[in-house]
């Protein structure tokens, strides 16, 4: 079963308050650029403003590239009962929904969902 983070990650409440704060992820993300990626998790940064996750995403002739996915605040997460040990996946491949960079900037994406091999996922904002 997927979690979802609260309505305000999407449309005001929240969100509004936190971009107001620093920055808002359209000015940052491109959503006409939406991808997805599988990988593994290789690390959790649970810090301010946002969390980040470093996924290692081997492509088809074995080459391993880093991306680096930024995501909802600690404060939210927490809210939502997401701890970093559930991000990580044990070592699974996951499959994440993710969009670009707007200044070009390689391997760096927003994180709208992570999906898990057992089933589960999280939905951490946007919808798919």
């Amino acid at each position: 079963m997927a979690r979802r983070l609260a309505s305000g990650l999407t449309g005001g409440g929240l969100l509004a308050s936190a971009a107001l704060a620093h920055h808002s992820v359209a000015g940052q993300y491109d959503p006409e650029q939406r991808i997805e990626l599988s990988g593994v998790i290789r690390k959790v940064d649970w810090i301010n403003p946002h969390t980040y996750l470093h996924l290692e995403v081997t492509d088809g002739g074995g080459s391993i590239t880093s991306w680096r996915l930024e995501s909802a605040p600690t404060a939210m997460l927490r809210k939502a009962s997401i701890t970093p040990a559930m991000l990580m996946g044990d070592g699974a491949v996951v499959t994440v929904d993710v969009i670009l960079a707007r200044d070009g900037t390689e391997r760096l994406a927003w994180l709208y969902r992570i999906d898990y091999p057992d089933g589960h996922g999280y939905q951490l904002s946007g919808e798919r």
